[in-house]
């Protein structure tokens, strides 16, 4: 009987509160809210960053490390696309697994003026298994692309292209 009366409250609080999610009513989540949702990222301060904030912006998010020579070697060519692309409503990420010091310490020594992020926890979690592996979101924060390897972002072509998306 107390097994019931147990189910029945349940039921009956399910009802009440209706048990309602933006998951069970099959709500889309855009890409990079579901990213947002498998991760957590910091910044150089430890402060965290909600990459939903980024929403209404085309984001570059770039997978790199310290230690990657073809991530290091993409990096000139990506400060020269983040500048000619600024007034196209880019916004570059770099993200990183490796320690917020490393990374510090990486920025301080080589000038470069990007958003550095610290991932909390392994790039393989979001599927990145290569570097640098780079991922292009639209304003609503729909991945249009992937791209593992190296690129030559400044390249005309390369500019075209993101200027066109």
């Amino acid at each position: 009987m107390d097994f019931i009366k147990k189910l029945v409250i349940i039921i009956c609080l399910c009802v009440f509160f209706k048990c309602d999610s933006d998951i069970t009513q099959n709500k889309k989540l855009s890409d990079i809210e579901s990213l947002q949702l498998k991760a957590s990222f910091v910044d150089l301060k430890n402060k965290k960053v909600d990459l939903t904030s980024f929403k209404g912006k085309k984001v570059i998010i770039n997978y790199w490390a310290t230690w990657c020579s073809p991530c290091i070697k993409e990096m000139p060519g990506m400060i020269k696309a983040q500048q000619v692309l600024k007034d196209y409503n880019y916004k570059f990420l770099l993200v990183s697994d490796e320690n917020i010091s490393k990374i510090s310490k990486f920025k301080n020594d080589k000038k470069y003026d990007f958003n550095f992020l610290k991932s909390v926890g392994s790039n393989e979690i979001f599927g990145v298994y290569s570097l640098p592996t780079s991922y292009i979101f639209n304003e609503k924060g729909i991945k249009i692309e992937t791209i593992v390897g190296t690129v030559v972002w400044d390249s005309e072509k390369m500019i075209n292209k993101l200027k066109a998306l």
